[in-house]
């Protein structure tokens, strides 16, 4: 373990309340995504649709043309082989009951776009598998938000073209909670685990991204992007960035683990502004993110454009090459190279520090941005959960407090 001191200079940052973060939203219920579904049963008067093998409505596009806004969908619990579906009603609730549901592409498609298409206000799916989807023009993906908003909650991407596709639109809100993306259908370089367009906003939380090939893990242009407490670790794939902003945007970045594989297809693994600045701000906040790189011949942590208003980097760990540029547009510190054996079972990707670390206590609190703290309050849990970090906590640098 190597510190740089220009990266650890004596300053402290205000402290912040931590009930901030909740009433911002930032934080997941600690339950897991079936508990929250749960707790958000439909109210009194709520329209329900029962959907499956048991009940009247039998498949997903019988149920897309009989719903009707406001409804709670209620699906059973099973493989759905080509059952696809145009989604366009505001305030749906589609909720997998008893189990998984499982929509296997088996070559539909709609709208030549992908399994879901989605174009409704304030639109839930919550306990979905999206497998196999192909299209004609190889760009198919599980789910395509192409207006409106959408969470999804506990859902699950696989085999597919694209993960999901969220088009370009700045009026569009994407927030992701607890899923699973990956590995992603061998393609042409298209194939992005999640991929967001030019849209309002982007949240992702407790969330897996894994397994790319020729892709990114996790590619933005939305305008504000909140990306907290995820998995992003390639692994054995071959992903080309593990998570990029091509054109910037305000970007939080917070308490991520970011792993580069060793067949990695490009040598960095976060960027920022590569494909121009498009955005009215341009922010990116790197703070306690466990940054690993496993290319054999080393690689780039940050790819940065040069005219980037404001880039903070502070308590975050770097396995790897022991580079990283500093300049005097960069807030950078608390920042600290480390070796694999700094970590409890790096072989098994559990990227905790050691028990006996001396970095243990070390981070510096960072502050906010726009009225949302930025000290961890919560930390990934494998897989697709949080895990609250207790109150007193030494507050270590690095994605895991515990």
């Amino acid at each position: 373990m190597t510190s740089d001191p220009a990266f650890d200079p004596p300053r402290a940052a205000p402290r912040v309340d931590r009930r901030q973060l909740l009433r911002t939203g930032a934080l997941l219920t600690l339950p897991p995504w079936l508990a929250a579904s749960r707790a958000q049963a439909p109210a009194g008067g709520t329209a329900v649709l029962r959907v499956g093998p048991d009940h009247p409505v039998k498949t997903l596009g019988a149920a897309a043309a009989q719903a009707r806004p406001g409804m709670t969908v209620e699906v059973q619990a099973g493989d759905y082989p080509g059952d696809v579906a145009v989604w366009p009603q505001d305030d749906l609730t589609l909720r997998a009951v008893g189990g998984r549901v499982r929509l296997l592409a088996n070559g539909a498609h709609a709208q030549g776009k992908g399994l879901f298409v989605t174009t409704g206000r304030r639109m839930t799916i919550e306990g979905f598998d999206f497998i196999g989807a192909r299209v004609p023009d190889r760009n198919g993906a599980g789910v395509r938000l192409e207006r409106g908003s959408l969470t999804l909650r506990g859902c699950r991407f696989q085999d597919n073209e694209n993960g999901l596709l969220a088009g370009n639109d700045p009026t569009i809100e994407l927030r992701i909670e607890s899923c699973d993306f990956g590995p992603i259908a061998p393609g042409e370089g298209r194939t992005h685990t999640c991929y967001v367009g030019a849209i309002g906003r982007l949240t992702v939380l407790a969330s897996y991204f894994h397994h790319g090939a020729s892709g990114h893990l996790l590619k933005s242009r939305a305008a504000v992007n909140h990306i907290f407490y995820n998995r992003l670790t390639d692994e054995t794939g071959r992903a080309s960035f593990e998570l990029e902003f091509p054109n910037g945007g305000v970007a939080l970045v917070m308490g991520n683990l970011i792993q580069q594989s060793p067949s990695t297809e490009n040598y960095h693994l976060i960027a920022y502004g590569s494909e121009g600045l498009t955005h009215r701000r341009h922010e990116l906040h790197l703070i306690n993110n466990t940054l690993v790189d496993r290319r054999p011949a080393g690689g780039v942590y940050l790819r940065m454009a040069q005219r980037a208003q404001q880039l903070r980097l502070i308590n975050n760990l770097l396995c790897g090459k022991q580079e990283l540029p500093a300049g005097p547009d960069r807030e950078q510190h608390h920042n600290y190279f480390v070796e694999l054996d700094s970590f409890i079972d790096p072989d098994r990707l559990d990227f905790r520090l050691r028990p006996a670390s001396p970095l243990i206590g070390r981070a510096v609190d960072p502050g906010a941005v726009d009225g949302q703290p930025l000290k961890p309050a919560m930390q990934y849990l494998h897989p697709c959960a949080l895990k609250e970090v207790p109150a007193g906590t030494p507050y270590s640098p690095g994605a895991f407090q515990l």
